[in-house]
């Protein structure tokens, strides 16, 4: 018989019909097993490996190719799936501002946070970008500045100004990003309908002004906190838009899929196709593949994680936007263990708040996001003190990429546990989107979701010790690559270097390890458990 180490004494006791079960530790063991393999290949290979620019275009693909040349070279297909989403959109607001203030039965929070947040992370793995182009904030945006969804107009309405220097960077995105938590999991957005509608029409109404008031989609580029988050998540998708042939975009003088023509808007985030290397901006809008005289861009299937192993180095805003995605990512899973409650609680106390916890819950999750992002530095500052790097600035930006796949892979793992165990009876919803005459879900109601989840349990752990490892995998990759780039005239000594940001990486991988094995509460159905 094979010995396997017993990791209960690490697990928080399961108390309450309303707990996600944690991860077995047949699967823990196989994770920590395969992160010491990890560990070992990096330090032992000699070389970190070539990576280029390999893939295939779509439109190149035998019969599917002229599929795709078509598809992006006609906009029904965009404007149908823009009216689709905008359709749905409506329907939220109106259920939100209409409905029942029950969540689990309200068509405004179960469509917003149990199946499109929690599914939108684990799509952008498949379709890249892809939302961006259908996003009904957007779309209502153009409707009420332009007056249109695709076409260029002649005479172009709104003030047409330049983005302030200071906000010409991910910060204010960032800023939202942080701010959109602490209503999510603070104020209790996720729970409340008619809060989360306000939410909704908010961003539409930031997206609107934006609009009007600065040149091309400067909400998209510098303010979305959701489009941002997609952008950089996407570096790891094995799909972008991409040319089809760059010797063409290499030719081109006329740049049309910067400038735009007669009828199609320029690249609303100020890209150039030809020189494109990372999807963080792409909106994937179908501005560069309609405007393209010939024809040249559209879908491209590449390497998973190509962009953060190639030569692309984030700025300075776009790593502190990856260190602020690792903490959010992670403490989005404290606040959903058992003892989470309880701490706000204490703190709220000892600050003397006497009605609410808003003070205790923003003081724990300053702390929280405080903690990953010293470690990072701590672990940077002893690199560069190990390879006598002189320039910090890059060091930090380039090592920040490792942290992608770390706080992309966990993100996954932890929504498809809500996506695959709080979905159910996603369709009753759909045919009330009201909520009329519903009553709250009772306790053997929710026990009954809890144990049949829309996948065997089993393969749902197995997922989810997968993409843990597969964020390590990736995150050592990296760490590895970055570092022989930049400690080129030390190669002896590259081991050595690699160990400070190898540990940092351990220490994150185990922490979101460790988060999955525990017992978590349910996001809704949580809240109106023993209401009925």
């Amino acid at each position: 018989m094979i010995w396997l180490p017993d990791w209960r004494w690490l697990t928080i006791e399961q108390t309450g019909p309303t707990m996600h079960p944690g991860l077995p530790d047949v699967w823990v063991n196989l994770v920590l097993a395969g992160m010491l393999a990890g560990i070992a290949w990096v330090l032992l290979r000699r070389e970190p490996g070539v990576t280029g620019a390999n893939g295939v275009s779509l439109a190149r693909v035998p019969v599917a190719g002229g599929i795709v040349r078509r598809l992006t070279a006609s906009p029904v297909v965009l404007m149908t799936m823009k009216l689709v989403m905008l359709a749905f959109f409506l329907v939220v607001i109106y259920a939100g501002l209409s409905g029942t203030p029950i969540p689990e039965r309200n068509l405004a929070t179960t469509l917003t946070w149990t199946i499109w947040w929690a599914g939108l992370v684990i799509a952008i793995f498949f379709v890249g970008t892809a939302w961006c182009a259908v996003c009904p904030w957007d779309t209502l945006a153009n409707l009420l500045v332009k007056g249109r969804l695709f076409w260029r107009r002649q005479h172009a309405l709104g003030l047409g100004l330049k983005v302030p220097r200071p906000l010409r960077s991910v910060w204010p995105a960032l800023m939202m990003f942080i701010g959109l938590t602490w209503l999510e999991l603070g104020v209790g957005v996720t729970t409340n309908p008619y809060v989360t509608a306000l939410l909704a029409l908010l961003m539409v109404v930031l997206a609107t002004l934006s609009l009007a008031i600065f040149e091309r989609k400067a909400f998209c580029r510098y303010f979305c906190p959701v489009g941002r988050t997609i952008g950089f998540y996407a570096g790891l998708s094995p799909v972008a838009v991409r040319p089809i042939d760059p010797d063409i975009c290499a030719r081109c003088t006329t740049l049309e899929c910067y400038h735009g023509n007669d009828r199609v808007e320029p690249c609303p985030t100020h890209l150039v196709v030809g020189r494109l290397q990372q999807n963080t901006y792409c909106t994937s809008c179908g501005n560069c593949t309609q405007s393209c005289p010939h024809h040249n861009v559209a879908w491209r299937l590449r390497p998973v994680a190509e962009e953060v192993l190639s030569d692309v180095r984030p700025h300075n805003d776009e790593a502190w936007f990856l260190l602020g995605l690792l903490a959010l990512t992670s403490f989005h899973g404290v606040t959903m263990l058992p003892f989470w409650d309880t701490w706000v609680t204490g703190v709220s106390t000892w600050l003397g708040e006497r009605s609410g916890v808003i003070a205790g819950f923003s003081v724990l999750m300053a702390a929280s996001m405080l903690v990953p992002v010293l470690l990072y530095l701590l672990a940077v500052t002893v690199t560069r003190r190990l390879t006598g790097i002189t320039h910090g600035a890059r060091l930090f930006s380039a090592m920040a990429l490792a942290t992608l796949p770390l706080a992309f892979c966990y993100h996954i793992a932890h929504n498809i546990n809500h996506l695959v165990r709080e979905s159910q009876g996603f369709w009753s919803v759909l045919a009330n989107p009201l909520g009329i005459g519903a009553r709250p879900l009772s306790s053997i109601e929710i026990h009954i979701r809890h144990l049949n989840p829309l996948i065997p349990q089993n393969l749902l752990f197995a997922l989810q010790a997968m993409l843990i490892l597969a964020g390590f995998w990736l995150a050592v990759r990296v760490v590895r690559k970055r570092l022989a780039s930049l400690v080129t005239d030390r190669p002896d000594g590259l081991r050595l270097a690699m160990l400070p940001m190898l540990l940092f990486v351990a220490v994150v991988s185990l922490f979101n390890l460790w988060m999955l094995m525990q017992p978590m509460v349910m996001r809704m159905l949580g809240a109106s458990c023993g209401t009925a």
